[in-house]
Parts: C-alpha cells; structure tokens; sequence
C-alpha cells in the first residue's frame, strides 16, 4: 500500500495530526483500535494547541506570564 497518496489526503482534508503520527515506526505493533485511537488523540491535542495559539496571539498580551510565575 503506497503511503504517499494517504498522507496527502490527510494533509488535504487538514488531518496534519494523523499524518504525522502515521509517520511513526513503532505504531505497527499495536493494534488497529490502538492505533486510531492514538491518531486521533494526536488530531485533539494538535487542533487544540493551534486554536490556543491562535487564541494568544488574538488577544495582544502585553507579558508572556505563565500560572507558575504568579504569587
């Protein structure tokens, strides 16, 4: 099966998450439900770090202050 043509598809249809953890040698042990639920646990954390991202740089804050940093 040609690995090409589905990372393009999934590049296509904004699945950047799932293209990169296809990429990975060690997800072929594992089983096709593990291996899903992998990719698409890797997609969340991949949209949810860009709209948080996205969201940052909306918001124009003047320090780059993280929870810790606060008394």
């Amino acid at each position: 099966m040609l690995n090409h043509p589905t990372l393009d598809k999934l590049h296509t249809l904004k699945l950047t998450g799932m293209a990169g953890q296809s990429a990975t040698t060690d997800i072929q042990e594992l089983s096709f439900e593990e291996r899903l639920r992998l990719m698409v646990d890797r997609e969340m954390t991949e949209r949810e770090n860009r709209r948080m991202t996205s969201r940052l740089r909306r918001a124009r804050l003047r320090h780059n202050a993280i929870l810790e940093d606060i008394d």
